[in-house]
């Protein structure tokens, strides 16, 4: 048997400690503090901006033609990461995130549901305050536009 820092109530072995029963929510305290890396909370920005229905794929030109290349690669991981940006500081986070967007959707009510979903993940989750979450609009794509993005064959014979 072992104390639970949480509570202070003695727990059995196996039994698991309950997160988030701490009074506190501040990332500083006297007890210590935790470092959100960037990479994270653009994973968790980059997983909740995808939830939202109407959007085709996260990031530019450049990004989604990497991952694209990283996904024909066996074994390789997808990177939820792709096509945001944040900045990090000790408390407050700010978010920039390119999409491409299905057409017909307004773009505007989409931005308004990716940065509420965005800001609920990332403050839900890591306890950061989101000052900000900037959208770009790379590219609206026709559904199946996508089939034919892929087409290798040459135009001429």
């Amino acid at each position: 048997m072992t104390t639970d820092p949480g509570n202070g109530r003695m727990r059995t072995q196996g039994e698991r400690i309950q997160f988030g029963t701490s009074a506190s929510h501040d990332l500083i305290d006297a007890q210590g503090k935790t470092i959100i890396a960037d990479a994270v909370v653009a994973k968790i920005a980059g997983i909740a901006t995808r939830e939202i229905s109407g959007v085709y794929d996260v990031g530019g030109g450049t990004a989604r033609v990497v991952g694209a290349l990283r996904d024909r690669i066996p074994g390789a991981r997808v990177n939820h990461g792709q096509g945001v940006a944040v900045e990090v500081g000790e408390k407050q986070t700010a978010i920039d995130i390119g999409i491409v967007a299905e057409y017909g959707v307004a773009l505007h009510e989409l931005a308004v549901g990716i940065r509420r979903n965005v800001i609920a993940a990332v403050e839900n989750m890591t306890g950061l305050e989101v000052t900000e979450v900037n959208i770009t609009v790379f590219d609206v794509v026709l559904l199946d536009q996508g089939d034919a993005d892929t087409d290798t064959r040459p135009r001429v014979q």
